[in-house]
């Protein structure tokens, strides 16, 4: 598991019980109306690969509304049933408890798990927090627990994206060409992405960036940064006074120019910091879910953009 506590329990929602659950149901039925291949993706990028991969011959739904923050979506059993009825789900276990159960609930003859996929780092595996002597505890609980945001690296979809195409053409023989079209395709774009991030961080003033959370620890490990988390893996856990204190002693010691916050999340506490200590405060955002017309290539652009800016790379 990546995390305990709340986040380990089971969270079957009765149908009303909260704005996010409805939302939830109103993202769409994952039972396609055609005759195309019904995927059900438990939050955004990986919706986003199922939809690039499965174009025209798949119909994709997503157990996370758009605008909601996955990390602690609930499901309600309208939405357990899609997971039962869809051709496809695709899902990473450990990050969403609620989606965790109602894999294990329905047991869905077609899934992918990107854990199943991805070799999943800790956030010392990643380097995260290599001033572990001047934090306080919070680094030390959460050393140890699996750190779900590999799409955050680029070089990793390939292989996600190659076993969402896989599958696919497990349940729909007859597209298995387009599906590996589409897949080579798309990891091309990913390649190209990972080369744009390789050339615009590799000469900068500064390697180190504060974060809202350490959603982060994947680019950094790829791109030889470091990350330093306001807050730890979970974005919604307070820090404490400590946490609080280092992370400014960080940003003084080593000249940090910006506090980076993201868009599902209040962002609160990381502009009031970055006000205290008279620097910006900017968006990094973890591509969890998109609004508008972004998607993941465009916001992982912005992403790079912000950091070329706060690392003053050339």
């Amino acid at each position: 598991m990546f995390s305990t506590g709340r986040r380990a329990l089971l969270r079957l929602a009765p149908l009303a019980a909260l704005p996010v659950v409805l939302a939830g149901c109103a993202a769409g039925s994952s039972a396609a109306d055609d005759d195309t291949v019904a995927v059900l993706a438990s939050f955004y990028p990986l919706q986003f690969v199922a939809e690039q991969v499965g174009g025209d011959r798949v119909t994709v739904d997503s157990l996370t509304p758009p605008g909601a923050e996955p990390h602690d979506v609930e499901l309600s059993p309208a939405q357990v049933s899609r997971v039962d009825r869809a051709d496809l789900v695709v899902y990473l276990s450990g990050f969403q408890a609620a989606v965790d159960d109602a894999v294990a609930q329905t047991a869905p003859e077609h899934v992918v798990d990107a854990a199943d996929v991805e070799d999943l780092l800790t956030l010392e595996q990643e380097g995260t927090e290599s001033h572990a002597d001047e934090v306080d505890e919070h680094g030390h609980e959460e050393g140890g627990a699996l750190d779900p945001h590999f799409w955050l690296d680029p070089s990793r979809m390939p292989a996600f994206v190659d076993a969402v195409a896989a599958e696919l053409s497990a349940v729909d023989p007859e597209g298995a060409d387009d599906y590996a079209a589409n897949a080579e395709a798309l990891n091309a774009r990913f390649e190209d992405l990972d080369q744009r991030y390789q050339d615009g961080l590799a000469t900068c003033e500064s390697r180190t960036f504060v974060t809202s959370h350490e959603a982060f620890g994947y680019l950094a490990h790829r791109y030889d940064l470091h990350q330093v988390g306001i807050s730890g893996l979970d974005p919604d856990a307070e820090p404490s006074p400590k946490r609080l204190a280092a992370v400014e002693d960080i940003v003084r010691e080593e000249g940090v120019t910006t506090i980076f916050f993201e868009q599902l999340v209040s962002p609160k506490v990381a502009r009031t910091l970055a006000a205290d200590l008279g620097i910006d405060a900017a968006v990094l955002d973890p591509i969890e879910g998109v609004t508008g017309d972004a998607d993941y290539f465009s916001i992982a652009d912005d992403n790079l953009a912000a950091l070329r800016v706060a690392l003053s790379c050339s």
